[in-house]
């Protein structure tokens, strides 16, 4: 057993606190914001230059003008606002941003995010990436617990090209929610049926529970 996407999504949701400035990283993490209560009065921010983004349109509601960092259509929350990419870099730059939630390729035991490239693929840059990684004032990672081919993507150390060192507070998979400890991942929450011999074995670094997570 494991968590679900929608699983993942809402346990990610979770994160965001009332009233926060939140960036959501391209992927998995885009569909949060349709997990966020709408009297939270949090305000999406997306890198392209949107401040007060909502949640996926319906039918009826597509603008194609209005479109998030992933060129994706999005709708926009009363009082938003909308500015060039030079301010919305300023505001994460300027540490404005409370939390960014971001997909990730590793992430290391000490905090190190790997999310922006694999040698030999042909890539067209690293984006925003790096700097909500270094500019947020919290960053969580949304990822798988393991690649497809079953290689762990938490780890001990980065094997993949570094985003930023030292960045990511916590890391949310399909296997549970893991903060990170410096020289080990602390397992705050197993996902439902999941045993701790399993989160082990597809860890790349030692793993410690709390108490709510020992269980299994």
């Amino acid at each position: 057993m494991s968590w679900t996407r929608e699983q993942m999504l809402r346990r990610a949701a979770a994160e965001v606190q009332p009233g926060q400035i939140v960036n959501l990283g391209i992927g998995m993490p885009t569909e949060i914001a349709n997990y966020i209560p709408p009297d939270l009065g949090v305000m999406l921010q997306s890198e392209n230059g949107l401040l007060g983004m909502g949640p996926y349109p319906t039918d009826d509601e597509v603008d194609a003008r209005l479109v998030n960092a992933g060129k994706e259509t999005v709708t926009a929350v009363p009082g938003a606002s909308l500015f060039d990419s030079a301010a919305s870099f300023a505001m994460i730059r300027g540490g404005h941003v409370d939390l960014a939630i971001l997909g990730g390729l590793e992430v290391a035991c000490n905090g190190d995010l790997a999310n922006w490239t694999v040698p030999g693929r042909l890539i067209t840059g690293m984006g925003g990436a790096m700097d909500l990684a270094a500019g947020a004032r919290r960053l969580v990672v949304l990822q798988s617990h393991a690649a497809k081919d079953g290689k762990p993507k938490l780890v001990s150390r980065l094997t993949l090209p570094a985003t930023a060192l030292g960045c990511v507070q916590r890391v949310i998979t399909d296997l549970g929610i893991f903060d990170v400890g410096g020289d080990c991942f602390i397992c705050v929450a197993k996902a439902e049926g999941v045993h701790r011999q399993t989160i082990v074995a597809s860890t790349g670094a030692p793993v410690l529970f709390t108490t709510a997570a020992s269980g299994g």
